[in-house]
């Protein structure tokens, strides 16, 4: 399957119709590179439970449990980093969620301009963000195509790192990440030579393209830092397939904004918000949610762009692609999977991001003192075209950020696919498991899909560099 994100024409077009579209991380409520300030950050997980990586077991109830960490092969000097920096001429392979993985998204930020935050005034406080990671892959020419960055033709596969590796992001790691501080990674291995071509030293002169993928989680696979108290979400994942998960809480805290909040009318009735009344929000579950988001999406993501290399990028691309191996130190590889792409208004990138759509679909459920638990499957049927909360009244937007941000309408919410088809009566056939080529999935249906979709979009190299998305699994072609 060919899938590639917008071109950056309609990317240019989507932001002059919205108007608080804010491209390339420049500033605003959805920069995905910054923490904001003040928040305590943690240090590798291990280190920090005062155990060494991989005495910690992780199994389920009939006894299934990941491999220990390190893997085999690795000798580490200390407990972290584990595995250590390999040097030059070397590629230094580690993972990160950046710092929103730990830091959450508080409200009010401590940055309005540059920190990443819920623009409706709720404050999510991350507990959980685990990852699959697998099949990180070296290339020959990753410039071969200019015009097409998701074409292989014309390269090889050079070198490869093979996991899986499951990680809980939100844990950091004691290595400063490649977005800087406090951006943390941990690091998941080392690639030394060609290990795909004879073993050849890597040549210092050329780029070589960077890949990886999210594969379904498996028991077979080396915990790199989940701790026990991790295995019922770990379990959960393994029998779901999913390859993404988050768990978190929320809580509204819009009325400690500096500039209050307004909404917009979002239809005819008086708790719409026409005529003056306004869309009634006491009624969502305001207190408290749990959120639980498993997502079954396992996805390539391919011929990276890299926002730490030197040179001229592509054509209609941001930085250019691939890594440069080094004669003096070794070349970091970071695959870093952002927090917030399944919370965006659209699916440009660095859209502003929104909680209201989902405490909508619990309002007036009293599930005792945590509130409700959101789940990706509560959003099936959900028209993300024109929102409506459960009871079926229109939903508005909601800015709780004042002139940082802009609501692209003056209505009922309704978010923007760019060019992926919408279609609510459509059909997707496919499972996980199977030959994700036969699958058909023209269209996105409702809310669920586009959380899968836009949630997909969220792997990159060193901090901001786009890859191309190949899905595996039923979705529809196109998507940043």
């Amino acid at each position: 399957m060919t899938r590639r994100r917008p071109a950056a024409s309609a990317l240019a077009a989507i932001g002059a119709a919205g108007g608080s579209l804010l491209l390339g991380c420049l500033v605003g409520p959805a920069c995905s590179s910054r923490s904001p300030g003040g928040y305590a950050l943690y240090t590798d997980a291990s280190a920090g439970l005062g155990t060494s990586p991989g005495q910690t077991t992780v199994r389920d109830d009939a006894g299934a449990s990941l491999k220990p960490w390190p893997r085999p092969g690795i000798t580490c000097s200390g407990a972290s980093p584990c595995p250590g920096d390999p040097g030059a001429g070397s590629v230094y392979v580690t993972i990160s969620g950046e710092s929103n993985a730990i830091s959450g998204y508080p409200f009010p930020p401590a940055d309005w301009s540059r920190d990443t935050y819920f623009v409706d005034g709720w404050e999510l406080i991350i507990t959980e963000y685990i990852v699959v990671v697998d099949q990180v892959k070296l290339w020959s020419n990753p410039n071969r195509t200019p015009s097409n960055q998701g074409s292989l033709e014309g390269m090889s596969q050079v070198a490869h790192l093979d996991g899986p590796f499951v990680v809980d992001l939100h844990k950091g790691g004691s290595l400063t990440g490649q977005g800087g501080a406090p951006e943390q990674a941990t690091p998941i291995g080392v690639i030394q030579n060609q290990n795909d071509n004879g073993n050849a030293p890597f040549d210092a002169t050329t780029t070589y393209g960077f890949g990886f993928s999210t594969v379904s989680a498996t028991w077979d696979a080396y915990n790199v830092n989940l701790t026990s108290d991790e295995a019922a979400d770990f379990a959960a994942m393994v029998e779901s397939g999913a390859s993404v998960f988050y768990r978190a809480h929320l809580t509204w805290n819009g009325a400690q904004s500096t500039y209050g909040c307004t909404q917009s009318s979002a239809g005819s009735s008086a708790d719409a918000g026409a005529d003056g009344g306004g869309y009634d929000y006491a009624q969502m579950p305001n207190a408290g949610i749990e959120l639980a988001f498993a997502f079954s999406t396992p996805t390539d993501y391919v011929n990276c762009q890299n926002m730490s290399l030197q040179g001229m990028p592509n054509p209609g691309e941001d930085y250019p692609r691939g890594i440069q191996i080094s004669t003096s130190q070794s070349a970091i590889a970071q695959v870093t999977v952002h927090m917030d792409h399944p919370f965006w208004e659209s699916l440009a990138e660095n859209s502003p991001v929104h909680f209201d759509p989902i405490a909508a679909q619990y309002v007036g459920q009293d599930a005792g003192q945590s509130g409700p638990t959101a789940r990706v499957d509560d959003m099936k049927g959900v028209a993300f075209y024109a929102f409506t909360d459960r009871a079926g009244t229109p939903l508005p937007w909601r800015n709780c950020a004042g002139p940082n941000y802009t609501a692209p309408g003056n209505g009922q919410m309704r978010y923007d696919t760019l060019s992926v088809p919408v279609d609510p009566q459509g059909t997707c056939t496919g499972a996980l498991g199977a030959d994700y080529t036969t699958d058909r999935c023209p269209a996105l249906r409702d809310y669920r899909d586009y959380l899968r979709f836009s949630q997909s979009t969220q792997g990159h190299l060193n901090s901001q560099g786009l890859c191309f998305i190949d899905r595996h699994f039923p979705a529809p072609a196109g998507g940043s």
